[in-house]
Parts: C-alpha cells; structure tokens; sequence
C-alpha cells in the first residue's frame, strides 16, 4: 500500500522533529560556546574599568580600549583591589568582584534583597588612587550603563558610557569620548551632600568651566537619553556615599 505522505499528521511530526534537532544543536552551541562567551564579557569589563581610570588607547578625539591580549595583565598592574561594598560603607574584598551582574542587584534590591555593590581600587604608575564603580539605567529605548572612577571625594576623574539601543547619532553619542570627558573633573557632593551630575539641556556651562555646578551639557536631540543618564548616575552612586565617608575616618 502506497504511504501518503500529505498528512497533516506527517507535517506535525516533521516540524516536531526538526524543533526537537535545532533545539539540542543550539543547546549544545550554547554549552560549548558558554567559556568563550564568559571570557569576553571578562575581558570586556576588564577594559571598562581600565578606560574609565585613564588606562586606554585614544588618541585624538577617537575614544579606544586598550586591547583583549592588553587587558589582563594591565587590570592585574592597576587595580589593587576588587571590593564588595554593602549598604552601611563596609567593603570586604573579593577578587570576583567583576563577575557582579549589576542588573541582577537592581533586581534584587527592588524585591527587597540586599544588593551587592562591587568597587575597583586602582592605582596609576604616580601613585594616585581611582575609585571605578559600575552603574546601569535606562535610556529612551533599552539599557545604559557606565563604569565612572572617583577620587576619595567623589570627584570624577574619568567615565565610560554605553548603550543597548540608543538612536545612532543621537543617544548612542554617550559612548563619544567629547560626551564622557565632559564628566572628568566634576564634583558628585555639594557641602557635603550627594548631588549627583544632571546632563542638562540649555546649561549655562557649555564649555564646562564650572566643576562644581553638578552639570554638564546635554546631547543634542538626546534629552530621554541624557535624563537616563542623570538618574542613572544619581541613583547609583548615591549608594556608595558611605563608604567614602568611611574612607575620611
């Protein structure tokens, strides 16, 4: 007897199975991939917090990473200490810090848990110190986050900025090397309380002289960006305000 073989029954099974083939090969490209995908996101923040301390390749007004091959042994040269700092300013070190998922602890502070607020020490080859924190928010259209190094003062001395989905030209210019040394110099307190930094629309500071006015200019045609960027840096850092008290005692 001849089989039929236009069954809706034969379609069913054959898109079954290949569902079933594409499912367990893309599980076992995820599984074989999961190191490598693990180590470019290490290497990735490694040259995130190395730029916001200075510990880069621009040139010009070019904004670059040092490179993957650079970046381990220059993270190992410079950052002296990888701390976990909690609600009160205590920090306890832990050498994988880096590995804190900071989108996690957002959500976990929102459900009430206690979030983890991981902090790089550097220390340049003069000997000053830099304090990196990472931090993430939400522009116009998906995620923004930035790596911002302090001073023991909260003083800004550096800052990379990225994006998800920002509008090329527009929103997207935060990770422009114009936009992010903007911030270097700018003060976080204000006599002794947290200010944060607004990027502001129509500031009377566009060349931004004035270090202590909590402002820097905004991006044109990017203001939902630029908000998310003060918030972002307000509700953030605002958490590491004790330790740097601590650090006066």
């Amino acid at each position: 007897m001849e089989k039929r073989t236009d069954k809706n029954s034969y379609t069913l099974i054959f898109a079954i199975i290949m569902v079933l083939v594409v499912g367990s090969l893309l599980a076992y490209l995820a599984s074989a991939l999961e190191p490598t995908i693990t180590e470019n996101k290490r290497l990735e923040k490694q040259q995130n917090i190395l730029y916001a301390m200075g510990i880069n390749n621009n040139e010009g007004t070019s904004a670059n990473f040092v490179t993957t091959e650079e970046a381990p042994e220059l993270f190992d040269k410079f950052i002296k200490q990888q701390l976990v700092v909690s609600y009160n300013g205590q920090a306890t070190e832990n050498d994988q810090a880096y590995l804190i998922d900071v989108k996690k602890e957002q959500a976990k502070a929102k459900d009430g848990g206690v979030r983890q607020l991981p902090l790089f020490v550097g220390e340049d080859e003069k000997g000053k110190k830099y304090y990196i924190a990472p931090i993430r928010g939400k522009g116009l259209w998906d995620a923004i986050w930035a790596y911002v190094a302090m001073d023991e003062n909260m003083v800004v001395q550096g800052a990379y900025f990225d994006h998800k989905g920002e509008t090329p030209g527009l929103g997207a210019n935060i990770k422009q090397r114009y936009f992010m040394d903007d911030f270097i110099g700018e003060h976080l307190m204000s006599n002794g309380s947290f200010k944060g930094i607004n990027v502001a629309k129509g500031n009377a500071d566009p060349k931004n002289n004035d270090k202590t006015d909590n402002e820097v200019d905004a991006i044109a045609g990017a203001t939902i960006t630029g908000d998310g960027v003060s918030a972002m840096i307000r509700s953030d850092l605002k958490l590491y305000v004790p330790y740097f008290k601590n650090l006066k005692k």
